[in-house]
């Protein structure tokens, strides 16, 4: 059992079955944002950001929960730059991602360049590639 394996299984016994899931949806939410966004240097709305997800999602047979949009938000947040979770004193250096452009109106989501590596190889989950 490899370091990974061995954090993860001592996650799974003390952390609830539903908090574990919802903790795996997480990270596969940011995979795919960090994925699309680095795609668009500058940035997407909300809106194209939410359709391009949903149509991979759908594209490559995987699940589209009902309260996609709402868990997908919550990801964003958790990462983003301009929110309170990102200004929290126990928060980690570095797992700041995202951000919103303060230059473009509206509610555009962007990722900071060159930020994304490190988080990738220490909380990548398997993603069938």
């Amino acid at each position: 059992m490899n370091y990974e394996e061995h954090s993860e299984a001592l996650v799974e016994d003390r952390v609830p079955e539903g908090a574990v899931r919802e903790h795996r949806l997480d990270r596969s939410y940011v995979c795919d944002l960090i994925e699309l966004l680095t795609a668009h240097p500058n940035g997407l709305r909300r809106w194209s950001v939410m359709r391009a997800l949903r149509k991979a999602r759908e594209n490559a047979g995987r699940d589209v929960p009902q309260k996609f949009e709402d868990d997908v938000e919550r990801a964003f947040r958790r990462f983003c730059a301009n929110s309170d979770a990102a200004n929290a004193p126990d928060r980690l250096p570095g797992s700041v991602l995202f951000y919103r452009p303060p230059e473009r109106a509206g509610e555009v989501w962007a990722v900071f360049p060159g930020k994304t590596e490190t988080w990738l190889k220490t909380n990548l989950i398997e993603r069938g590639r």
